[in-house]
């Protein structure tokens, strides 16, 4: 709590905001409260954990409802978790190096953010059986290690790649971004419950924020605001946390 420089109640309600409009559009926002925390000084340790929990709280719903309506097809997206799952666990037991932690928080954060600004018009390619199996199975493996080590759960990325490899449409692949969230961020936070000694319980402000803001948020703002706008408006917390981490590591 003392690496924060900023009071957790006001953090709560910014968190509360950002849950609210996100959810508003159908969107998850974990890499903006992994952002969030790294601009307001959270430590290594913190961060991770924090964010693999308000993920699991946020995506809980989403991904019950997409499996009881059968939305989530889990043949589409078990090549990934095949290795996501493992490697979130390993990644959340890794403790790494300050300097190292912030340069794959800040690259992954990077990559989150041009995936909003330049999502471009994702084509599948003409691949054989075989060889989306391979790239299913690596592409889960690095995924599943980023939401380990930084708290990223990986469905902003899991969307263009399921229509590159040609697995499936992006509302097959959007249905499925949920539950992926869920186990990676399930098995990343597993690991570090169990390797690390941070006390969650100071932070219990934020995740009643997060789950207030996500069930207002969908109930009262679906609809109102245009899907795209307001990724890229909150995709500018993104931006500014990269500023930030960029400072702090050069």
């Amino acid at each position: 709590m003392d690496t924060l420089v900023i009071n957790i109640y006001l953090l709560a309600v910014i968190f509360l905001a950002v849950a609210f409009f996100y959810s508003s559009v159908g969107l998850g926002g974990g890499s903006s409260y992994t952002a969030l925390l790294a601009l307001f000084g959270a430590g290594v340790q913190l961060i991770p954990m924090i964010s693999l929990s308000l993920n699991l709280l946020v995506t809980t719903v989403g991904a019950a409802v997409f499996l009881v309506r059968g939305h989530a097809r889990l043949r589409l997206i078990l090549p990934f978790l095949v290795t996501s799952i493992p490697m979130s666990y390993l990644g959340g037991m890794l403790n790494l190096p300050r300097r190292l932690f912030f340069i794959v928080l800040m690259v992954s954060l990077v990559l989150a953010a041009v995936r909003i600004y330049f999502p471009g018009q994702a084509k599948a390619l003409e691949l054989s059986p075989r060889t989306r199996l391979v790239l299913s199975f690596i592409c889960g493996a690095l995924l599943g290690l980023i939401a380990g080590i930084c708290g990223i759960g990986g469905g902003v990325y899991l969307v263009p790649l399921v229509i590159i490899l040609g697995l499936g449409s992006a509302r097959e692949a959007a249905a499925c971004g949920a539950f992926f969230i869920w186990v990676n961020s399930a098995a990343g936070l597993l690991a570090r419950l169990q390797h690390s000694s941070v006390d969650l319980a100071p932070f219990i402000p934020l995740a009643i924020a997060v789950i207030v803001g996500g069930v207002f948020g969908s109930g009262l703002g679906s609809g109102r605001f245009s899907a795209r706008g307001m990724q890229r408006v909150l995709g500018s917390i993104l931006v500014v946390a990269v500023f930030f981490l960029a400072r702090k590591i050069f």
